[in-house]
Protein backbone atom coordinates (compact mmCIF):
# COMPACT_ATOMS: atom_id res chain seq x y z
CA UNK A 1 0.00 0.00 0.00
CA UNK A 2 1.06 3.58 -0.50
CA UNK A 3 2.19 5.91 2.27
CA UNK A 4 -1.21 7.64 2.43
CA UNK A 5 -3.01 4.29 2.56
CA UNK A 6 -0.69 3.14 5.34
CA UNK A 7 -1.51 6.30 7.28
CA UNK A 8 -5.21 5.66 6.75
CA UNK A 9 -4.81 2.05 7.88
CA UNK A 10 -3.14 3.31 11.03
CA UNK A 11 -6.39 5.11 11.90
CA UNK A 12 -8.06 1.72 12.33
CA UNK A 13 -6.69 1.58 15.88
CA UNK A 14 -9.42 4.07 16.79
CA UNK A 15 -12.17 1.69 15.67
CA UNK A 16 -13.54 -0.12 18.71
CA UNK A 17 -16.85 -1.17 20.23
CA UNK A 18 -18.00 0.70 23.30
CA UNK A 19 -18.77 -1.37 26.42
CA UNK A 20 -22.32 -1.89 27.62
CA UNK A 21 -23.30 1.27 29.48
CA UNK A 22 -25.08 -0.68 32.26
CA UNK A 23 -21.81 -2.45 33.04
CA UNK A 24 -19.83 0.79 33.31
CA UNK A 25 -22.44 2.80 35.26
CA UNK A 26 -21.02 1.82 38.65
CA UNK A 27 -17.51 2.53 37.39
CA UNK A 28 -18.62 6.04 36.37
CA UNK A 29 -19.67 6.91 39.93
CA UNK A 30 -16.59 5.23 41.38
CA UNK A 31 -14.24 7.26 39.16
CA UNK A 32 -16.11 10.45 40.09
CA UNK A 33 -15.76 9.65 43.80
CA UNK A 34 -12.06 8.99 43.42
CA UNK A 35 -11.41 12.26 41.59
CA UNK A 36 -13.44 14.07 44.26
CA UNK A 37 -11.08 12.79 46.95
CA UNK A 38 -8.10 13.88 44.86
CA UNK A 39 -9.39 17.33 43.84
CA UNK A 40 -11.50 18.69 46.69
CA UNK A 41 -10.37 19.53 50.21
CA UNK A 42 -13.21 19.75 52.71
CA UNK A 43 -11.27 18.07 55.48
CA UNK A 44 -13.25 14.83 55.21
CA UNK A 45 -12.53 12.22 52.53
CA UNK A 46 -16.14 11.03 52.40
CA UNK A 47 -17.33 14.57 51.76
CA UNK A 48 -14.74 14.94 48.99
CA UNK A 49 -15.95 11.71 47.40
CA UNK A 50 -19.53 12.90 47.73
CA UNK A 51 -18.80 16.17 45.96
CA UNK A 52 -16.92 14.28 43.23
CA UNK A 53 -19.96 12.11 42.53
CA UNK A 54 -22.28 15.12 42.79
CA UNK A 55 -20.33 17.44 40.48
CA UNK A 56 -19.00 14.84 38.02
CA UNK A 57 -20.68 11.43 38.38
CA UNK A 58 -24.37 12.30 38.71
CA UNK A 59 -24.32 14.82 35.79
CA UNK A 60 -22.74 12.09 33.67
CA UNK A 61 -25.53 9.63 34.52
CA UNK A 62 -28.27 12.24 33.96
CA UNK A 63 -26.74 13.26 30.62
CA UNK A 64 -26.48 9.62 29.56
CA UNK A 65 -30.22 9.10 29.98
CA UNK A 66 -31.59 12.57 29.16
CA UNK A 67 -29.62 13.62 26.06
CA UNK A 68 -31.20 11.12 23.66
CA UNK A 69 -34.90 11.90 24.30
CA UNK A 70 -34.21 15.64 24.44
CA UNK A 71 -32.27 15.55 21.16
CA UNK A 72 -34.98 13.48 19.47
CA UNK A 73 -37.69 15.90 20.56
CA UNK A 74 -35.73 18.54 18.65
CA UNK A 75 -35.53 16.36 15.51
CA UNK A 76 -32.15 14.75 16.20
CA UNK A 77 -30.96 11.14 15.93
CA UNK A 78 -29.18 10.49 19.21
CA UNK A 79 -29.67 7.07 20.81
CA UNK A 80 -29.11 6.02 24.40
CA UNK A 81 -25.92 4.16 23.53
CA UNK A 82 -24.44 7.20 21.84
CA UNK A 83 -25.62 9.43 24.66
CA UNK A 84 -23.98 7.18 27.25
CA UNK A 85 -20.71 6.98 25.33
CA UNK A 86 -20.55 10.77 24.93
CA UNK A 87 -21.37 11.40 28.61
CA UNK A 88 -18.64 9.00 29.72
CA UNK A 89 -16.01 10.59 27.47
CA UNK A 90 -16.97 13.99 28.83
CA UNK A 91 -16.60 12.67 32.36
CA UNK A 92 -13.06 11.59 31.55
CA UNK A 93 -12.36 15.12 30.29
CA UNK A 94 -13.62 16.60 33.57
CA UNK A 95 -11.58 14.10 35.56
CA UNK A 96 -8.41 15.03 33.67
CA UNK A 97 -8.94 18.78 34.22
CA UNK A 98 -9.69 18.36 37.92
CA UNK A 99 -6.68 16.13 38.52
CA UNK A 100 -4.37 18.68 36.89
CA UNK A 101 -5.99 21.45 38.92
CA UNK A 102 -5.56 19.45 42.13
CA UNK A 103 -1.86 18.98 41.46
CA UNK A 104 -1.40 22.69 40.71
CA UNK A 105 -3.35 23.71 43.83
CA UNK A 106 -1.29 21.39 46.02
CA UNK A 107 2.06 22.86 44.93
CA UNK A 108 0.98 26.51 44.77
CA UNK A 109 -0.88 29.07 46.81
CA UNK A 110 -3.95 29.02 44.59
CA UNK A 111 -5.86 26.65 46.85
CA UNK A 112 -9.43 25.40 46.41
CA UNK A 113 -10.73 28.46 44.50
CA UNK A 114 -8.43 27.41 41.66
CA UNK A 115 -10.00 23.94 41.63
CA UNK A 116 -13.48 25.50 41.44
CA UNK A 117 -12.37 27.71 38.54
CA UNK A 118 -10.89 24.66 36.81
CA UNK A 119 -14.22 22.88 37.28
CA UNK A 120 -15.93 25.74 35.43
CA UNK A 121 -13.43 25.41 32.57
CA UNK A 122 -14.05 21.65 32.50
CA UNK A 123 -17.83 22.17 32.35
CA UNK A 124 -17.46 24.65 29.49
CA UNK A 125 -15.14 22.24 27.67
CA UNK A 126 -17.66 19.43 28.14
CA UNK A 127 -20.32 21.65 26.62
CA UNK A 128 -18.09 22.35 23.59
CA UNK A 129 -17.30 18.67 23.01
CA UNK A 130 -20.93 17.64 23.33
CA UNK A 131 -21.95 20.45 20.99
CA UNK A 132 -19.55 19.25 18.29
CA UNK A 133 -20.65 15.60 18.51
CA UNK A 134 -24.37 16.38 18.62
CA UNK A 135 -24.07 18.71 15.62
CA UNK A 136 -22.25 15.92 13.75
CA UNK A 137 -24.57 13.07 14.72
CA UNK A 138 -27.94 14.80 14.55
CA UNK A 139 -26.99 17.28 11.81
CA UNK A 140 -28.87 20.06 13.58
CA UNK A 141 -27.83 23.72 13.67
CA UNK A 142 -25.57 24.81 16.49
CA UNK A 143 -28.40 26.94 17.91
CA UNK A 144 -30.66 23.86 18.20
CA UNK A 145 -27.87 21.50 19.34
CA UNK A 146 -27.04 23.83 22.26
CA UNK A 147 -30.05 22.50 24.18
CA UNK A 148 -29.09 18.79 24.44
CA UNK A 149 -25.40 19.69 24.50
CA UNK A 150 -25.81 21.70 27.70
CA UNK A 151 -27.43 18.92 29.77
CA UNK A 152 -24.29 17.64 31.49
CA UNK A 153 -23.01 21.15 32.18
CA UNK A 154 -26.34 22.49 33.45
CA UNK A 155 -26.87 19.57 35.86
CA UNK A 156 -23.37 19.99 37.25
CA UNK A 157 -23.86 23.74 37.62
CA UNK A 158 -27.10 23.17 39.52
CA UNK A 159 -25.28 21.07 42.10
CA UNK A 160 -22.38 23.49 42.31
CA UNK A 161 -24.85 26.33 42.87
CA UNK A 162 -26.53 24.39 45.66
CA UNK A 163 -23.33 23.58 47.53
CA UNK A 164 -20.82 26.30 46.57
CA UNK A 165 -22.00 29.86 46.25
CA UNK A 166 -18.55 31.12 45.30
CA UNK A 167 -18.67 29.91 41.69
CA UNK A 168 -18.98 32.60 39.03
CA UNK A 169 -21.87 31.47 36.79
CA UNK A 170 -21.75 34.52 34.57
CA UNK A 171 -18.17 33.54 33.88
CA UNK A 172 -19.23 30.01 32.97
CA UNK A 173 -21.89 31.34 30.60
CA UNK A 174 -19.34 33.56 28.87
CA UNK A 175 -16.92 30.63 28.57
CA UNK A 176 -19.64 28.51 26.96
CA UNK A 177 -20.33 31.25 24.41
CA UNK A 178 -16.62 31.47 23.58
CA UNK A 179 -16.31 27.70 23.23
CA UNK A 180 -19.45 27.46 21.08
CA UNK A 181 -17.95 30.03 18.71
CA UNK A 182 -14.73 28.02 18.62
CA UNK A 183 -16.69 24.87 17.73
CA UNK A 184 -18.40 26.73 14.86
CA UNK A 185 -15.06 27.88 13.44
CA UNK A 186 -13.50 24.43 13.83
CA UNK A 187 -16.41 22.62 12.13
CA UNK A 188 -16.37 25.02 9.17
CA UNK A 189 -12.59 24.71 8.74
CA UNK A 190 -12.38 20.91 8.77
CA UNK A 191 -15.53 20.36 6.72
CA UNK A 192 -14.62 22.53 3.75
CA UNK A 193 -11.91 20.24 2.24
CA UNK A 194 -14.28 17.24 2.33
CA UNK A 195 -17.08 19.12 0.64
CA UNK A 196 -14.82 20.53 -2.06
CA UNK A 197 -12.87 17.32 -2.69
CA UNK A 198 -15.49 14.59 -2.23
CA UNK A 199 -18.87 16.34 -2.02
CA UNK A 200 -19.44 14.85 1.45
CA UNK A 201 -19.35 16.29 4.93
CA UNK A 202 -16.82 15.20 7.49
CA UNK A 203 -19.68 15.42 9.99
CA UNK A 204 -21.24 12.43 8.24
CA UNK A 205 -18.03 10.52 8.95
CA UNK A 206 -18.10 11.60 12.62
CA UNK A 207 -21.74 10.52 12.90
CA UNK A 208 -20.98 7.16 11.32
CA UNK A 209 -17.95 6.64 13.53
CA UNK A 210 -19.87 7.43 16.73
CA UNK A 211 -22.69 5.15 15.63
CA UNK A 212 -20.33 2.30 14.83
CA UNK A 213 -18.46 2.61 18.12
CA UNK A 214 -21.55 3.06 20.28
CA UNK A 215 -23.89 0.49 18.76
CA UNK A 216 -22.44 -1.03 15.59
CA UNK A 217 -24.65 0.98 13.23
CA UNK A 218 -24.15 0.99 9.45
CA UNK A 219 -23.96 4.78 9.09
CA UNK A 220 -20.21 4.71 8.49
CA UNK A 221 -20.83 2.36 5.57
CA UNK A 222 -23.41 4.81 4.23
CA UNK A 223 -20.69 7.46 4.21
CA UNK A 224 -18.37 5.18 2.23
CA UNK A 225 -21.20 4.17 -0.11
CA UNK A 226 -21.66 7.79 -1.14
CA UNK A 227 -18.00 7.83 -2.21
CA UNK A 228 -18.03 4.48 -4.02
CA UNK A 229 -18.36 3.47 -7.65
CA UNK A 230 -19.65 0.40 -9.44
CA UNK A 231 -17.24 -2.35 -10.45
CA UNK A 232 -17.59 -5.75 -12.10
CA UNK A 233 -15.44 -8.36 -10.35
CA UNK A 234 -14.83 -12.06 -11.07
CA UNK A 235 -15.81 -14.57 -8.38
CA UNK A 236 -14.02 -17.88 -8.91
CA UNK A 237 -14.83 -21.10 -7.06
CA UNK A 238 -13.06 -24.44 -6.86
CA UNK A 239 -15.46 -27.11 -5.63
CA UNK A 240 -14.19 -30.42 -4.26
CA UNK A 241 -16.67 -33.22 -3.58
CA UNK A 242 -16.47 -36.80 -2.47
CA UNK A 243 -17.42 -39.56 -4.87
CA UNK A 244 -20.78 -39.87 -3.09
CA UNK A 245 -21.59 -36.30 -4.16
CA UNK A 246 -21.17 -34.54 -0.78
CA UNK A 247 -19.06 -31.39 -0.81
CA UNK A 248 -15.76 -31.68 1.02
CA UNK A 249 -14.17 -28.29 0.40
CA UNK A 250 -14.73 -25.13 -1.56
CA UNK A 251 -12.22 -22.44 -2.48
CA UNK A 252 -14.01 -19.10 -3.05
CA UNK A 253 -12.05 -16.20 -4.51
CA UNK A 254 -13.94 -12.94 -5.11
CA UNK A 255 -11.60 -10.43 -6.73
CA UNK A 256 -12.07 -7.77 -4.07
CA UNK A 257 -10.11 -6.57 -1.07
CA UNK A 258 -11.33 -7.54 2.43
CA UNK A 259 -11.29 -4.05 3.93
CA UNK A 260 -11.27 -1.28 4.86
CA UNK A 261 -11.19 -2.06 8.60
CA UNK A 262 -12.84 -4.16 11.28
CA UNK A 263 -16.22 -5.45 10.15
CA UNK A 264 -16.89 -2.35 8.07
CA UNK A 265 -17.51 -3.02 4.38
CA UNK A 266 -15.80 -6.27 3.40
CA UNK A 267 -13.53 -6.40 6.45
CA UNK A 268 -15.04 -9.71 7.58
CA UNK A 269 -15.50 -11.12 4.08
CA UNK A 270 -13.73 -14.47 4.72
CA UNK A 271 -16.00 -15.45 7.62
CA UNK A 272 -19.16 -14.41 5.78
CA UNK A 273 -18.23 -16.62 2.85
CA UNK A 274 -17.23 -19.51 5.09
CA UNK A 275 -20.53 -19.56 6.95
CA UNK A 276 -22.42 -19.70 3.63
CA UNK A 277 -20.51 -22.73 2.32
CA UNK A 278 -21.43 -26.40 2.80
CA UNK A 279 -17.94 -27.86 2.62
CA UNK A 280 -14.89 -26.54 4.45
CA UNK A 281 -14.40 -23.08 2.97
CA UNK A 282 -11.08 -21.61 1.91
CA UNK A 283 -11.16 -17.87 1.20
CA UNK A 284 -7.63 -16.80 0.25
CA UNK A 285 -6.61 -13.29 -0.77
CA UNK A 286 -7.30 -12.23 -4.35
CA UNK A 287 -5.23 -9.90 -6.50
CA UNK A 288 -6.98 -6.68 -5.50
CA UNK A 289 -5.95 -3.65 -3.46
CA UNK A 290 -7.71 -1.08 -1.33
CA UNK A 291 -9.46 0.49 -4.32
CA UNK A 292 -11.56 -2.69 -4.35
CA UNK A 293 -12.75 -2.50 -0.74
CA UNK A 294 -16.49 -3.09 -0.54
CA UNK A 295 -18.26 0.01 0.73
CA UNK A 296 -20.92 -1.88 2.70
CA UNK A 297 -21.35 -5.33 4.15
CA UNK A 298 -24.47 -5.73 2.00
CA UNK A 299 -22.24 -6.08 -1.05
CA UNK A 300 -21.04 -9.42 0.33
CA UNK A 301 -24.50 -10.87 -0.41
CA UNK A 302 -23.92 -10.11 -4.11
CA UNK A 303 -20.61 -11.98 -4.01
CA UNK A 304 -22.23 -14.93 -2.23
CA UNK A 305 -24.89 -15.13 -4.93
CA UNK A 306 -22.20 -15.09 -7.63
CA UNK A 307 -20.28 -17.84 -5.81
CA UNK A 308 -23.41 -20.00 -5.67
CA UNK A 309 -24.01 -19.40 -9.35
CA UNK A 310 -20.45 -20.40 -10.21
CA UNK A 311 -20.69 -23.54 -8.05
CA UNK A 312 -23.86 -24.60 -9.88
CA UNK A 313 -21.99 -24.44 -13.21
CA UNK A 314 -18.95 -26.48 -12.15
CA UNK A 315 -18.09 -29.47 -14.34
CA UNK A 316 -16.37 -32.07 -12.16
CA UNK A 317 -13.38 -34.22 -13.03
CA UNK A 318 -11.04 -36.62 -11.26
CA UNK A 319 -8.06 -35.61 -13.38
CA UNK A 320 -5.35 -33.33 -11.95
CA UNK A 321 -1.61 -32.77 -12.17
CA UNK A 322 0.95 -32.76 -9.39
CA UNK A 323 1.90 -29.22 -8.39
CA UNK A 324 4.83 -27.36 -9.90
CA UNK A 325 6.67 -24.20 -8.92
CA UNK A 326 8.07 -21.44 -11.14
CA UNK A 327 10.16 -18.43 -10.13
CA UNK A 328 11.14 -15.20 -11.89
CA UNK A 329 13.39 -12.87 -9.86
CA UNK A 330 11.51 -12.28 -6.58
CA UNK A 331 8.18 -13.64 -7.87
CA UNK A 332 7.20 -17.26 -7.31
CA UNK A 333 4.09 -19.26 -8.25
CA UNK A 334 2.97 -22.64 -7.01
CA UNK A 335 0.48 -24.11 -9.46
CA UNK A 336 -1.64 -27.16 -10.12
CA UNK A 337 -4.06 -28.08 -12.90
CA UNK A 338 -7.51 -29.56 -12.33
CA UNK A 339 -8.18 -30.94 -15.82
CA UNK A 340 -8.01 -27.71 -17.90
CA UNK A 341 -8.40 -25.33 -14.94
CA UNK A 342 -5.50 -23.82 -13.00
CA UNK A 343 -4.71 -23.05 -9.36
CA UNK A 344 -1.96 -20.40 -9.16
CA UNK A 345 -0.65 -19.11 -5.84
CA UNK A 346 1.81 -16.22 -6.06
CA UNK A 347 4.24 -14.88 -3.48
CA UNK A 348 7.35 -12.71 -3.22
CA UNK A 349 8.63 -14.24 -0.01
CA UNK A 350 11.18 -14.07 1.47
CA UNK A 351 10.96 -10.48 0.14
CA UNK A 352 8.18 -8.27 1.50
CA UNK A 353 5.14 -7.29 -0.54
CA UNK A 354 1.59 -6.11 -0.11
CA UNK A 355 -1.44 -6.26 -2.40
CA UNK A 356 -1.31 -7.04 -6.11
CA UNK A 357 -3.42 -4.57 -8.10
CA UNK A 358 -6.65 -5.69 -9.75
CA UNK A 359 -5.37 -4.90 -13.24
CA UNK A 360 -2.16 -6.84 -12.68
CA UNK A 361 -4.16 -9.84 -11.53
CA UNK A 362 -6.36 -9.77 -14.63
CA UNK A 363 -3.24 -9.64 -16.82
CA UNK A 364 -1.67 -12.61 -15.01
CA UNK A 365 -4.85 -14.66 -15.38
CA UNK A 366 -5.01 -13.77 -19.07
CA UNK A 367 -1.35 -14.76 -19.53
CA UNK A 368 -2.00 -18.12 -17.85
CA UNK A 369 -5.11 -18.57 -19.99
CA UNK A 370 -2.97 -18.57 -23.13
CA UNK A 371 -2.03 -22.16 -22.21
CA UNK A 372 -5.64 -23.20 -22.94
CA UNK A 373 -6.72 -22.86 -19.31
CA UNK A 374 -10.49 -22.53 -18.98
CA UNK A 375 -10.57 -21.03 -15.48
CA UNK A 376 -7.76 -19.62 -13.34
CA UNK A 377 -7.97 -19.43 -9.54
CA UNK A 378 -5.31 -16.75 -8.98
CA UNK A 379 -4.33 -16.33 -5.32
CA UNK A 380 -2.11 -13.68 -3.79
CA UNK A 381 -0.52 -15.66 -0.94
CA UNK A 382 -0.02 -12.39 0.98
CA UNK A 383 2.48 -14.11 3.26
CA UNK A 384 5.46 -11.82 3.85
CA UNK A 385 5.47 -8.21 4.97
CA UNK A 386 7.57 -6.04 7.24
CA UNK A 387 4.48 -4.14 8.35
CA UNK A 388 3.58 -0.68 7.13
CA UNK A 389 7.01 0.32 5.85
CA UNK A 390 7.83 1.45 2.33
CA UNK A 391 9.37 -1.93 1.44
CA UNK A 392 5.99 -3.67 1.61
CA UNK A 393 4.56 -1.78 -1.32
CA UNK A 394 1.71 -2.78 -3.61
CA UNK A 395 2.43 -4.37 -6.96
CA UNK A 396 0.97 -2.06 -9.56
CA UNK A 397 0.88 -2.01 -13.36
CA UNK A 398 4.24 -1.32 -14.97
CA UNK A 399 6.29 -2.40 -11.95
CA UNK A 400 9.12 -4.87 -12.40
CA UNK A 401 7.40 -7.31 -10.08
CA UNK A 402 4.24 -7.24 -12.19
CA UNK A 403 6.21 -8.35 -15.26
CA UNK A 404 8.08 -10.95 -13.21
CA UNK A 405 4.73 -12.38 -12.12
CA UNK A 406 3.49 -12.43 -15.71
CA UNK A 407 6.56 -14.33 -16.88
CA UNK A 408 6.49 -16.85 -14.01
CA UNK A 409 2.74 -17.50 -14.35
CA UNK A 410 2.99 -17.91 -18.12
CA UNK A 411 5.80 -20.46 -17.94
CA UNK A 412 4.06 -22.36 -15.13
CA UNK A 413 0.79 -22.52 -17.08
CA UNK A 414 2.66 -23.99 -20.07
CA UNK A 415 4.31 -26.63 -17.87
CA UNK A 416 1.01 -27.61 -16.26
CA UNK A 417 -0.74 -27.81 -19.62
CA UNK A 418 1.82 -30.39 -20.74
CA UNK A 419 1.95 -32.31 -17.42
CA UNK A 420 0.49 -35.80 -16.97
CA UNK A 421 -2.81 -36.05 -15.14
CA UNK A 422 -3.97 -38.65 -12.66
CA UNK A 423 -6.71 -39.24 -10.10
CA UNK A 424 -7.06 -36.58 -7.40
CA UNK A 425 -7.46 -37.18 -3.68
CA UNK A 426 -8.01 -34.37 -1.15
CA UNK A 427 -7.87 -34.19 2.63
CA UNK A 428 -8.79 -31.18 4.79
CA UNK A 429 -8.36 -30.09 8.39
CA UNK A 430 -9.36 -27.03 10.40
CA UNK A 431 -8.54 -25.57 13.79
CA UNK A 432 -10.12 -22.36 15.07
CA UNK A 433 -7.04 -22.18 17.36
CA UNK A 434 -6.78 -20.68 20.82
CA UNK A 435 -5.70 -17.36 19.32
CA UNK A 436 -7.94 -14.40 18.56
CA UNK A 437 -7.94 -11.01 16.92
CA UNK A 438 -5.45 -9.56 19.39
CA UNK A 439 -3.05 -12.28 18.22
CA UNK A 440 -3.62 -11.47 14.56
CA UNK A 441 -5.85 -14.50 13.92
CA UNK A 442 -9.43 -14.13 12.68
CA UNK A 443 -12.42 -16.40 13.41
CA UNK A 444 -11.57 -18.91 10.66
CA UNK A 445 -8.34 -19.91 12.41
CA UNK A 446 -6.09 -22.14 10.28
CA UNK A 447 -7.29 -24.37 7.45
CA UNK A 448 -5.32 -26.94 5.47
CA UNK A 449 -6.09 -28.77 2.23
CA UNK A 450 -3.76 -31.49 0.95
CA UNK A 451 -4.04 -32.39 -2.75
CA UNK A 452 -2.55 -35.76 -3.70
CA UNK A 453 -1.95 -36.84 -7.30
CA UNK A 454 0.00 -40.02 -8.10
CA UNK A 455 1.58 -39.98 -4.62
CA UNK A 456 2.63 -36.32 -4.89
CA UNK A 457 1.21 -34.24 -2.03
CA UNK A 458 0.69 -30.49 -2.04
CA UNK A 459 -0.36 -28.71 1.15
CA UNK A 460 -2.31 -25.45 0.90
CA UNK A 461 -2.28 -23.76 4.31
CA UNK A 462 -4.66 -20.81 4.83
CA UNK A 463 -4.36 -18.64 7.93
CA UNK A 464 -7.15 -16.18 8.72
CA UNK A 465 -4.90 -13.16 9.19
CA UNK A 466 -3.48 -10.10 7.47
CA UNK A 467 -0.07 -10.95 5.99
CA UNK A 468 2.85 -12.53 7.88
CA UNK A 469 6.09 -11.65 9.56
CA UNK A 470 9.17 -12.08 7.30
CA UNK A 471 10.77 -15.49 7.67
CA UNK A 472 7.72 -17.21 9.14
CA UNK A 473 6.59 -18.65 5.82
CA UNK A 474 10.00 -20.25 5.34
CA UNK A 475 9.92 -21.80 8.81
CA UNK A 476 6.48 -23.26 8.14
CA UNK A 477 7.42 -24.68 4.74
CA UNK A 478 10.51 -26.32 6.20
CA UNK A 479 8.44 -28.07 8.85
CA UNK A 480 5.60 -29.31 6.62
CA UNK A 481 5.86 -32.94 5.52
CA UNK A 482 4.71 -32.66 1.90
CA UNK A 483 6.24 -32.64 -1.58
CA UNK A 484 5.15 -29.00 -2.00
CA UNK A 485 3.33 -26.44 0.08
CA UNK A 486 2.36 -22.79 0.24
CA UNK A 487 1.21 -20.60 3.10
CA UNK A 488 -1.60 -18.13 2.44
CA UNK A 489 -3.46 -15.53 4.49
CA UNK A 490 -7.00 -14.31 3.98
CA UNK A 491 -6.05 -10.64 4.57
CA UNK A 492 -9.05 -10.35 6.90
CA UNK A 493 -9.26 -6.85 8.35
CA UNK A 494 -11.09 -7.77 11.55
CA UNK A 495 -7.65 -8.01 13.18
CA UNK A 496 -6.78 -4.43 12.27
CA UNK A 497 -8.92 -2.82 14.95
CA UNK A 498 -6.18 -3.96 17.34
CA UNK A 499 -3.30 -2.54 15.32
CA UNK A 500 -2.87 -1.19 11.80
CA UNK A 501 -0.67 -4.19 10.90
CA UNK A 502 -1.14 -6.93 13.55
CA UNK A 503 0.02 -9.55 11.08
CA UNK A 504 0.48 -13.26 11.68
CA UNK A 505 3.59 -13.93 13.75
CA UNK A 506 3.68 -10.50 15.34
CA UNK A 507 2.00 -11.65 18.56
CA UNK A 508 2.36 -15.42 18.18
CA UNK A 509 5.58 -17.33 18.68
CA UNK A 510 6.68 -18.95 15.42
CA UNK A 511 7.28 -22.33 17.06
CA UNK A 512 3.70 -22.43 18.34
CA UNK A 513 2.33 -21.69 14.89
CA UNK A 514 4.58 -24.32 13.30
CA UNK A 515 3.29 -26.92 15.76
CA UNK A 516 -0.35 -26.18 14.95
CA UNK A 517 0.18 -26.09 11.18
CA UNK A 518 2.19 -29.30 10.98
CA UNK A 519 -0.42 -31.06 13.11
CA UNK A 520 -3.17 -29.90 10.76
CA UNK A 521 -1.21 -31.06 7.71
CA UNK A 522 -0.93 -34.52 9.28
CA UNK A 523 -4.68 -34.49 9.99
CA UNK A 524 -5.41 -33.51 6.40
CA UNK A 525 -3.23 -36.37 5.11
CA UNK A 526 -5.20 -38.78 7.31
CA UNK A 527 -8.39 -37.33 5.80
CA UNK A 528 -7.38 -38.01 2.16
CA UNK A 529 -10.29 -39.26 0.05
CA UNK A 530 -10.71 -39.82 -3.69
CA UNK A 531 -12.57 -36.78 -4.98
CA UNK A 532 -13.69 -34.98 -8.07
CA UNK A 533 -13.25 -31.24 -8.50
CA UNK A 534 -13.90 -28.39 -10.88
CA UNK A 535 -13.85 -24.62 -11.24
CA UNK A 536 -16.11 -21.90 -12.59
CA UNK A 537 -16.25 -18.10 -12.54
CA UNK A 538 -19.16 -15.67 -12.29
CA UNK A 539 -19.02 -11.88 -12.51
CA UNK A 540 -20.62 -9.73 -9.85
CA UNK A 541 -21.43 -6.04 -9.94
CA UNK A 542 -20.61 -4.43 -6.59
CA UNK A 543 -19.90 -0.98 -5.19
CA UNK A 544 -16.28 -0.49 -4.18
CA UNK A 545 -14.22 2.48 -3.07
CA UNK A 546 -13.13 2.96 -6.67
CA UNK A 547 -10.01 3.55 -8.68
CA UNK A 548 -7.83 6.15 -6.97
CA UNK A 549 -10.68 6.95 -4.55
CA UNK A 550 -8.86 5.24 -1.70
CA UNK A 551 -5.76 7.29 -2.38
CA UNK A 552 -7.77 10.50 -2.54
CA UNK A 553 -9.79 9.64 0.56
CA UNK A 554 -6.65 8.65 2.43
CA UNK A 555 -4.91 11.88 1.47
CA UNK A 556 -7.88 13.97 2.63
CA UNK A 557 -8.30 12.00 5.85
CA UNK A 558 -4.60 12.18 6.68
CA UNK A 559 -4.52 15.91 5.93
CA UNK A 560 -7.56 16.37 8.15
CA UNK A 561 -5.90 14.47 10.99
CA UNK A 562 -2.63 16.40 10.77
CA UNK A 563 -4.02 19.83 9.91
CA UNK A 564 -7.14 19.27 11.99
CA UNK A 565 -4.99 18.46 14.98
CA UNK A 566 -3.01 21.65 14.51
CA UNK A 567 -6.21 23.63 13.93
CA UNK A 568 -7.71 22.11 17.05
CA UNK A 569 -4.70 23.19 19.10
CA UNK A 570 -4.95 26.70 17.68
CA UNK A 571 -8.69 26.85 18.31
CA UNK A 572 -8.40 25.49 21.83
CA UNK A 573 -5.44 27.76 22.51
CA UNK A 574 -7.36 30.82 21.35
CA UNK A 575 -10.42 29.83 23.38
CA UNK A 576 -8.29 29.24 26.47
CA UNK A 577 -6.52 32.58 25.99
CA UNK A 578 -9.87 34.35 25.83
CA UNK A 579 -10.95 32.38 28.87
CA UNK A 580 -7.88 33.57 30.75
CA UNK A 581 -8.66 37.16 29.82
CA UNK A 582 -12.20 36.66 31.03
CA UNK A 583 -10.89 35.30 34.33
CA UNK A 584 -8.56 38.30 34.70
CA UNK A 585 -11.19 40.95 34.00
CA UNK A 586 -13.98 39.27 35.98
CA UNK A 587 -11.85 38.06 38.89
Amino acid sequence: MTRTQRDLAALSRFVFRAPDWSVSLFGTLLVAAAVGVAAFDTGFALDDAYFGMLYVGVPTVVAAFLTAPLDRRLGGQFTYNRSALLAFVCELLAVAVLLVAAVVASVSSFGQPFVVDALLVALASIFALRLFVIVAVSRRSIAVAVVPASVQTVVAVAFVAAYDGTANYALLSLLCVIYAAAVSVFVFAIDRPWRRGHDVSVLDFVRGFVGHVAEGSSELEAFFEHLGEQAVVPVTVLCVRRLDGTEKARFVLPMVHPGPMGEIGGGNLPERIATATDGLAFVPHATAGHDFNLVTEREIDTLLAAARGAADRVTYTREATPSRRETEAESTFLGQAIDSDLILVGTHAPESADDVDFGVGLSIAAEAGRADADTVLLVDAHNCSDGLSERSGRIGPGSKRSFDMLDAAGRLADRLAAADRDALSVGVAWDETEWGQTDGIGPLGIRVAVFEVDGHRTAYVLIDGNNMEPGLRGALLSAIDADAAEIMTTDTHVVNTVDAANQVGDAIEGDQLVEVVTGLVDDAVDDLDPVEAGMATERAEVTVFGTDRTESLAATANAMVSMGGALLLVTVGAAMALSLLVFVFTG
